[in-house]
């Protein structure tokens, strides 16, 4: 299946859902001057995660360009590129997690057919500033993710922010299993083998970081981010496990 016919499908799926679907904004940022480049498909909507009111409602889905420089070392691995595009859909302060997860599921599994015994995901470990997220791991059990199919993982993992202060939250990561032999008894999706490749990432953005460390924001938000363009089905480096 080519990039646009899983743009076209994704777009397609989440407009049956209630999502409106809104055009790419500027790969040069118009109003945020802490970055030089579009770098991920949340950085145009950061006023409505804040709780400005979106002129298309609650629930909104795109693709979006984006040129990717803070993991520009990792680039020309079989895994990142520079530019590309980012597929996304939004909950402003409406549905939270088991509507994104049950959604996510159903595209993937149905929509493009892979193998349920195919998929792994992994949810936030926990920490001080955020409790081990149970609630991720019990809606993709109720979806049908297999047993033996969920790990935990910290910040380094599952957790998003796009820069050092901003919206952020806990996130679930799914990754298809190619298929390669693991590469050792501790090989899982947070290893660099390449066994596991992570496609896509739903973001519970309920935090806002500054110098004072995290709060919670106003309203729940979903940001969610699929690649899509040739070789690249993943996302950031896995690095650490706890």
């Amino acid at each position: 299946m080519k990039a646009i016919e899983i743009r076209k499908k994704y777009l397609d799926y989440f407009k049956k859902h209630g999502h409106s679907v809104i055009p790419s904004a500027p790969l040069i940022p118009e109003n945020d001057p802490s970055v030089l480049f579009t770098t991920a498909g949340m950085q145009p909507l950061v006023p409505y995660l804040l709780g400005q009111k979106h002129p298309e409602g609650k629930r909104l889905t795109d693709y979006q360009k984006c040129v990717r420089t803070n993991d520009i070392d990792e680039v020309g691995d079989n895994r990142h590129l520079t530019f590309f595009e980012m597929l996304g859909n939004w909950s402003l302060g409406d549905y939270f997690k088991d509507e994104s997860i049950a959604m996510s599921f159903e595209f993937l599994t149905k929509e493009l057919r892979i193998p349920v015994e195919k998929l792994y995901v992994t949810c936030f470990a926990g920490d001080k500033d955020c409790p081990r997220d149970e609630v991720a791991a019990n809606a993709w059990k109720k979806a049908g993710i297999l047993d033996g199919h969920i790990y935990y993982y910290g910040k380094s993992d599952n957790w998003w922010i796009a820069g050092e202060e901003g919206p952020c939250g806990p996130d679930t990561e799914m990754f298809y299993d190619t298929g390669k032999p693991k590469c050792g008894p501790d090989c899982q999706p947070s290893c660099d083998c390449g066994k596991y490749v992570e496609i896509w990432n739903n973001v519970f953005m309920e935090y806002f970081k500054d110098e004072k460390g995290y709060r919670k924001l106003e309203q729940k938000n979903v940001d969610t981010g699929l690649r899509t363009r040739k070789d690249d089905n993943a996302t950031r480096r896995k690095r650490n496990t706890i």
